[in-house]
């Protein structure tokens, strides 16, 4: 009888896949495919405490909102800080890939977080988008998503192994049967190399930039591996006289100024490697790794990460919508995919 009434739900209502990251969040709606793509910045009215604009809209805002108004990122290093905020931006872009498509019941969600986030944090998840309007919740860690994103077999009994280089947070995972066989998430990513970046050439320059602008640096002429030399001009308030100033940078300035940054990756991603077992680090070294998420976009990470690992390495096709596209692939067979996933709502008891 449950099975019918789950059935009744399912047809009345729409699944929906979230990939919630620092940087960005994708929503997939199923039938229809990733229908958002939008930075996770809400914007703030702080003397009515109402929201004034959310996704790009309010990153627009980022720097440049008067004193009443604060452009925040209510996510950090791929957890939420800021609840009411997280289930604001939800809710309203779960509302907005719904539209005219509404159903009866709220949406069936599954929702992608970092591996190795703790109970606490994946209850502020849960409740968050229950609070949003989600009819059920299930939670995935998101190199496992982003694994089943580019179709590789985790089900099987092969090892896998993926890197997914996020905004906030980069996941080194080793995969089989379903399940995390070894893991390590780092607080080196996106917006820890945009910091890197901003350091640098605030120490070098003596110019002082914003993070809008060392992102787009890194976008033009970020590289981890030597390379051609690429020159960009960026414009920032010099420390010195106070006044505007423009400089010329190149490829080597950026690379050098995250490298510290990259070295500590590799580290992490060898001991991931050490401590994997012979069986499936065969599999790997046969198989190769697989770079997902927007940090992967830097240019070099294939010829590094080969002469480092001496393995093959391949960079997936659109590697930022991978975890979005395996949340989806779950929600088509979600009985499937049941042992991938880390919390539902029978595995979680309700919070007080």
């Amino acid at each position: 009888m449950n099975n019918f009434f789950k059935k009744i739900k399912s047809s009345f209502s729409n699944d929906i896949g979230i990939d919630l990251g620092t940087a960005n969040t994708l929503v997939y709606l199923r039938g229809k495919g990733i229908v958002i793509n939008e930075p996770s910045v809400v914007a703030l009215n702080q003397k009515t405490g109402r929201v004034v604009a959310v996704g790009e809209q309010a990153k627009q805002m980022l720097g440049r909102t008067p004193s009443h108004i604060a452009a925040v990122r209510p996510l950090v290093d791929g957890v939420i800080s800021d609840f009411e905020v997280t289930e604001e931006m939800i809710a309203y872009l779960v509302n907005k890939a719904q539209g005219d498509s509404k159903k009866i019941f709220g949406p069936r969600v599954v929702v992608g977080v970092p591996s190795g986030i703790t109970s606490v944090e994946i209850r502020a998840v849960r409740d968050a988008t229950k609070n949003a309007g989600a009819r059920e919740v299930h939670i995935v860690e998101e190199p496992v998503a982003a694994a089943i994103g580019i179709h590789l077999p985790v089900m099987e009994p092969v090892g896998s192994m993926i890197i997914d280089i996020g905004g906030g947070t980069t996941d080194i995972a080793v995969i089989s049967l379903g399940g995390v066989v070894r893991s390590k998430n780092l607080r080196i990513a996106g917006d820890k190399l945009n910091d890197d970046i901003v350091s640098y050439i605030r120490s070098e320059f003596k110019i002082l930039i914003g993070e809008k602008t060392a992102e787009a640096v890194k976008i033009a002429v970020g590289s981890v591996a030597d390379g051609e030399t690429i020159e960009f001009v960026i414009k920032g308030r010099d420390l010195v006289s106070g006044l505007p100033k423009e400089v010329i940078i190149t490829s080597s300035d950026i690379r050098e100024a995250i490298s510290l940054s990259i070295a500590s990756l590799l580290e992490s991603i060898k001991e991931v490697l050490e401590t994997t077992p012979p069986e499936i680090l065969s599999d790997v070294m046969q198989r190769g790794v697989h770079l997902v998420g927007g940090g992967s976009l830097l240019r070099g990470w294939h010829d590094l990460l080969k002469n480092q690992l001496k393995i093959p390495v391949y960079i997936a096709d659109e590697p930022m919508t991978a975890v979005a596209r395996g949340a989806g692939i779950i929600l088509e067979n979600i009985d499937y995919y049941k042992e991938v996933l880390i919390a539902n709502d029978n595995e979680l008891p309700a919070a007080n």
